[in-house]
């Protein structure tokens, strides 16, 4: 069983947010910067992305190999290896032809709004005597409308989808941010 929270180490923490509330605030500006930049070259925000997420494979293949042969006498090391040899491919392509990369994240972006705004529909039919399964359906389709915009618009989309998505994560999460620093200064 889990201990229970304790009060003070609740307020600790909230002691410790009010204290940070200038940093909160300033990476807040620096992340709504950052979507301002994406919005205005969503090319570039989408080869940024390809490049991350190809490093980000890159580093995990590394690791996952690194992991199979310090595991080397244990039941899965093959599939360890494998996987992180394909995840470490992965990351190479991405890197390597940044295009076809972006053009790639955008069709698995695509097929995953379609699949995540169906399963959002199917859940939100099952919650459908509770308050709010509306909304959840609402995300849903919105999910689904986002697929359909991504594909009829293919080419488009897959030279500035992903830049156009970081963009409105930054802006959103900046705005809130921004918004936590605010009340956490006036608390």
């Amino acid at each position: 069983m889990a201990d229970p929270i304790d009060k003070k180490d609740i307020e600790e923490a909230v002691e410790k947010l009010k204290a940070a509330w200038g940093w909160l605030i300033a990476i807040g500006i620096i992340s709504i910067i950052g979507g301002f930049f994406c919005f205005a070259n969503p090319f570039a925000a989408t080869l940024t992305v390809d490049y991350l997420a190809g490093f980000m494979f890159i580093f995990v293949g590394v690791a996952q190999i690194m992991q199979a042969f310090s595991t080397r006498g244990s039941g899965g090391f093959m599939w360890a290896l494998g996987m992180g040899i394909l995840s470490l491919l992965v990351g190479a392509v991405l890197v390597g032809n940044p295009i076809a990369g972006a053009v790639s994240l955008t069709i698995v972006v695509g097929v995953l709004l379609f699949f995540l705004g169906g399963a959002k529909i199917a859940y939100s039919m099952s919650m459908r005597p509770a308050a709010g399964w509306g909304w959840v359906a609402l995300s849903g389709a919105l999910s689904i409308i986002l697929g359909v915009i991504i594909f009829s618009n293919f080419p488009w989309a897959a030279a500035s989808v992903l830049g156009l998505f970081l963009g409105v994560e930054l802006t959103f999460n900046g705005v809130a941010l921004l918004l936590t620093g605010f009340a956490l200064r006036k608390a």
